[in-house]
């Protein structure tokens, strides 16, 4: 699941029935407002998620109220992600003094409607798309992989980034079969706006992990913070 994408420091959790998640903090709740059961089963799933990758950081009790620009107040001293799909939650969180951001991302493992690959992509993104493998949808995993591009920006720089403002690129050599079942690999993005500066250094890019399984598409990037000892995880 999540875990296996994420590097030593960074903590993941997830969960697959979100019945299982416990009530929320009051803080939580009043933060998420007026909902459906859907909804707010999905936000209690996350916000479980969130505290178990949290605890496993040594940060037990954390609450995580959603901010005014929607996304989680994750506590100080941490970044983290969020992701739900249908029948699957996940959670990943790291400490600020080794990570900059991360981005997570979950999607059933089906196709894209057939209006929106056109909307997402480049012309070279769907020629990998047409040359990959079979048994992963991989223009889905590439709506995956480009959530998680979001994710990573959106704290650095409270911009926006639109689906064309970044290119994914999986190459073959970095795909992995694993028992048939689950496939692996890794994918680099290439950013075509003007990217944040780290250390007055802006990044070339990102670089990130997938994971396929049958029922389920799963992409992580986590953006490590430069000259941070030991990690190297997550930025070419």
């Amino acid at each position: 699941m999540i875990e296996h994408l994420l590097p030593p420091g960074v903590a993941g959790a997830h969960l697959r029935d979100f019945s299982t998640a416990g009530p929320l903090p009051a803080a939580e709740e009043t933060s998420l407002g007026p909902v459906g059961p859907a909804r707010a089963g999905e936000f209690a799933a996350g916000r479980h998620c969130a505290r178990a990758a949290l605890s496993a950081l040594g940060r037990p009790g954390a609450e995580l109220p959603r901010r005014g620009d929607r996304a989680p107040g994750w506590p100080a001293g941490t970044v983290g992600s969020i992701t739900h799909c249908r029948g699957y939650c996940a959670a990943a969180a790291g400490p600020t003094v080794s990570y900059l951001s991360i981005g997570i991302d979950a999607e059933p493992n089906e196709p894209l409607p057939a209006v929106v690959l056109p909307r997402i992509s480049s012309a070279a993104e769907r020629r990998w798309i047409g040359a990959a493998p079979g048994g992963v949808h991989w223009d889905r995993l590439l709506f995956s992989a480009k959530e998680s591009v979001y994710k990573t920006w959106a704290p650095l720089t409270g911009a926006w980034l639109g689906f064309l403002d970044a290119t994914v690129t999986v190459e073959p050599a970095e795909i992995t079969e694993v028992a048939g079942a689950h496939v692996t690999g890794r994918f680099r993005v290439a950013l075509h706006v003007p990217p944040p500066r780290m250390n007055g250094v802006p990044p070339r890019g990102f670089d990130g992990r997938f994971l396929a399984l049958p029922d389920l598409l799963l992409t992580a990037i986590v953006l490590p913070r430069p000259g941070a000892p030991g990690v190297r995880e997550g930025m070419s």
